[in-house]
């Protein structure tokens, strides 16, 4: 059994709705800085490991030589 989950724009407007009844109008744009901060936090992170693993490799090829 598979099921699909098509979201149209009425149904992006009534979950709009109730996001904005559950939290309001101010708390919104605290709990979008908090996810903007997640994220760049995230992003910063993995930047960070793929940069150590591209100075190892690095190291493995100059002690090779």
């Amino acid at each position: 059994m598979h099921t699909l989950l098509f979201l149209s724009s009425e149904h992006l407007i009534i979950i709009a709705l109730v996001v904005l009844l559950l939290f309001g109008g101010k708390k919104i744009p605290e709990l979008m800085h908090g996810l903007g901060k997640g994220v760049k936090s995230f992003k910063d992170g993995m930047n960070d490991i793929e940069n150590d693993v591209k100075k190892e490799v690095k190291d493995k090829e100059e002690e090779k030589k």
